[in-house]
């Protein structure tokens, strides 16, 4: 083996472990905002807050409840699996994430416009679902993110 071999296979081995600490953090980012999103749209739903028409609540928080247990369960087959590359190198990761991102951006935009056009029914509640749906957004372009790391992993680039 050559020291030119030796410095390109080092070169891929640092490069291919940056991309997993960044993967990896964003999935421990993506399930802490999820969690936060779980929970203040929870909270303000069954704490007496009631409104007429919830449809867009409900959706939101579908789709939040929905990827954070799938974030959960991708988490843990990455930390409990001997080969973690397995599931990367399908295109598994690329649908979940890509279809995460356009529920996330719908989600969080059914909710921005919900609650912008009907500000006074939300009252004191306004600025709760206003963060929610914010927070919904920034989850979407995490998702995104991901959709794109996951697809050059896929890829092997």
């Amino acid at each position: 083996m050559s020291l030119n071999s030796l410095v390109i296979n080092g070169k891929q081995y640092f490069k291919q472990l940056n991309q997993n600490v960044a993967f990896r953090l964003l999935k421990v980012a993506q399930l802490l905002l999820g969690a936060a999103c779980v929970g203040v749209v929870g909270y303000y739903m069954d704490n007496g807050y009631w409104r007429y028409n919830q449809k867009a609540e409900l959706f939101y928080l579908l789709v939040a409840v929905s990827f954070l247990i799938g974030t959960f369960c991708l988490i843990t087959s990455h930390l409990v699996s001997l080969s973690s590359s397995m599931i990367t190198k399908t295109v598994y990761e690329v649908i979940y994430h890509g279809l995460a991102f356009i529920l996330y951006l719908c989600a969080g935009l059914t909710l921005l416009i919900e609650v912008n056009h009907r500000k006074n029914s939300y009252g004191s509640v306004y600025e709760a679902y206003l963060a929610a749906a914010i927070m919904g957004l920034v989850m979407a372009g995490l998702y995104l993110l991901s959709t794109f790391l996951a697809n050059r992993s896929y890829r092997g680039i």
